[in-house]
């Protein structure tokens, strides 16, 4: 599975309402993509949940890599170019990713955390693989993926969840607009070995 997730930062006098109606009107539009797992439409609006700066941004979780490529040579991303230009798409492989029993998507955390140098990489992923499937057991999670940058050395953690976010941890907190899930049912559950 490939994560992907790409960020528009908006000027400051951004009418956010444009964001909300457009996120409504395209959300729909993902709801049977073939091959995609989940994407979010997501929001940091300035001055909400410690945002100091306005964004729109998607973050997607594909079933397979030649999914993610389609969707880039059908045009579906021109769409997104064409309104905000080419944004850098940060991508990652899926090291786990898990459903959680709750079903009302409002908030999406990303974290992203470096990997010592001297790491035992196996004993990480490990490590992490389990630390993903505890968070999927979590009241209130949607679902949880746990990703690798390996150029960079970098474990990304994405929790989509009904929780509001507090003032505790270091993950970027994304209102979700929309989270179109066509494929979320297939993941295994936070039980499942």
């Amino acid at each position: 599975m490939t994560i992907a997730h790409y960020i528009h930062r908006l000027p400051a006098d951004y009418d956010i309402g444009t964001i909300r109606s457009r996120a409504k009107e395209r959300g729909a539009l993902w709801n049977d993509v073939p091959e995609l797992h989940f994407k979010g439409f997501l929001l940091r609006e300035r001055g909400s949940f410690g945002a100091i700066a306005s964004s729109y941004s998607s973050l997607y979780l594909w079933r397979t890599d030649e999914a993610f490529r389609n969707f880039l040579v059908s045009g579906r991303y021109k769409v997104v170019t064409d309104s905000f230009g080419r944004a850098d798409i940060q991508t990652r492989f899926s090291l786990d990713a898990r459903r959680g029993r709750a079903n009302n998507p409002r908030f999406i955390y990303k974290q992203e955390l470096s990997i010592p140098v001297d790491a035992d990489l196996t004993a990480a992923f490990a490590a992490e693989i389990a630390r993903n499937r505890e968070a999927a057991e979590r009241t209130g999670t949607v679902a949880a993926v746990v990703g690798v940058d390996p150029q960079n050395w970098t474990i990304t953690r994405i929790l989509v969840s009904e929780q509001e976010p507090t003032r505790e941890g270091d993950a970027v907190a994304y209102e979700v607009l929309h989270l179109a899930r066509p494929l979320l049912d297939s993941l295994p559950s936070a039980s499942s070995r």
